[in-house]
């Protein structure tokens, strides 16, 4: 694995098209918002990103060429094109920041929310408990947050190293994963379409929402889907916590401003299931990449990380064009990566979060 080091950053920023005081004359010039985020400012820090090799090819839809297959519980075996290389970036922490600059949901692909769960003793490592009772409470977070017309949670992941070094296995369900130290959005082109109208037909085996609905049911509506597809606006959106009672001190999570990202630096990466292939972007390494993180993230917070929207530019033009940097309208989505924080104490307590993944249709 090659390493790369990037440690001057040139003056990069953060645009979530909020006004700011300090970038009004700016502001003026280029008709956007912006935050600087320099390399020597408070709050910025290195972490390394594992990203595919330069040499790897670039590609927005399936060949092939770069794959694993995963078992029911959600481990990988057999992978095949995984090439890459270890890059030191710039990591902006959010709490340094004042609440205008922080960054949105909508422009950045990423948002910090303050929501105690309802069920302080929820036990995330029940399986039944976490679909019946901590499903609404996300879908219902990401609808206020949207504005979209249905939303509904259909999986989730528990994540921890110890968890996934011990073996340890969610009651009812599949084992702990380890935390993702690999640059990637979980959807593509192709996957994020065909995941919504998967949801439209009776769940298999390897869907974690099938316990809560009856024989047959199907948790979206199959003319409601194809509208959104075909004629409107849908995404695919991750509800993401910290579930220990301590803040997160390891491993922590970063985000990749969606704005900052090309369709030249993406590659697919096949996911071949037992029943169905699904497919995340891993991405090339490119210095202009500007990523964020929240320092000591508690069980109370909620991070939305957008994984697909319908209306971002890279979306609506299949990948001819990027996000526009700058502009105030969706990104498509975030990648985002575990990073290893040189300011970890040794002695610090192991992350547990959960991802629970959700489904959008706007009206």
């Amino acid at each position: 694995m090659r390493v790369k080091s990037v440690r001057s950053w040139q003056p990069s920023v953060l645009s979530n098209g909020r006004r700011t005081g300090s970038d009004l004359a700016q502001e003026q010039a280029t008709g956007m918002t912006r935050l600087a985020t320099e390399g020597t400012r408070e709050g910025v820090r290195l972490g390394t990103f594992r990203y595919m090799q330069p040499s790897a090819e670039s590609s927005l839809y399936r060949n092939g060429k770069v794959l694993s297959r995963r078992d029911r519980d959600g481990s990988d075996s057999g992978l095949l094109g995984v090439d890459l290389e270890e890059c030191e970036m710039a990591i902006l922490d959010a709490r340094t920041v004042t609440q205008d600059e922080q960054p949105t949901l909508a422009a950045n692909g990423f948002e910090l929310l303050e929501r105690p769960t309802a069920s302080p003793d929820l036990d995330f490592l029940d399986h039944d408990a976490v679909t019946r009772a901590y499903y609404p409470e996300c879908a219902e977070i990401v609808r206020a947050a949207t504005g979209a017309a249905t939303v509904a949670a259909f999986d989730h992941n528990i994540r921890s190293a110890t968890g996934k070094s011990g073996k340890r296995r969610i009651a009812g369900g599949q084992q702990v994963q380890g935390p993702a130290h690999l640059v990637h959005g979980d959807y593509t082109l192709t996957s994020a379409p065909q995941r919504l109208r998967d949801l439209t037909r009776p769940p298999t085996s390897n869907d974690t929402y099938r316990t809560v609905l009856a024989e047959g049911e199907t948790l979206l509506d199959a003319a409601a889907v194809e509208q959104a597809i075909t004629d409107g606006r849908f995404a695919l959106i991750n509800v993401w916590r910290n579930i220990a009672r301590e803040p997160v001190a390891t491993r922590p999570l970063a985000l990749c401003d969606g704005m900052s990202v090309r369709p030249e630096e993406l590659v697919v990466f096949e996911i071949h299931y037992s029943d169905r292939i699904g497919e995340n972007y891993f991405a090339k390494h490119d210095a202009r990449h500007r990523w964020v993180y929240w320092s000591a993230m508690t069980r109370d917070e909620a991070l939305l990380i957008k994984q697909w929207d319908s209306a971002g530019e890279l979306a609506r033009s299949e990948g001819t064009r990027g996000d526009p940097d700058g502009v105030d309208q969706p990104c498509t989505f975030s990648f985002h990566s575990a990073f290893e924080d040189p300011a970890t104490p040794p002695n610090a307590p192991d992350r547990w979060s959960i991802e629970v993944r959700c489904a959008a249709l706007y009206a």
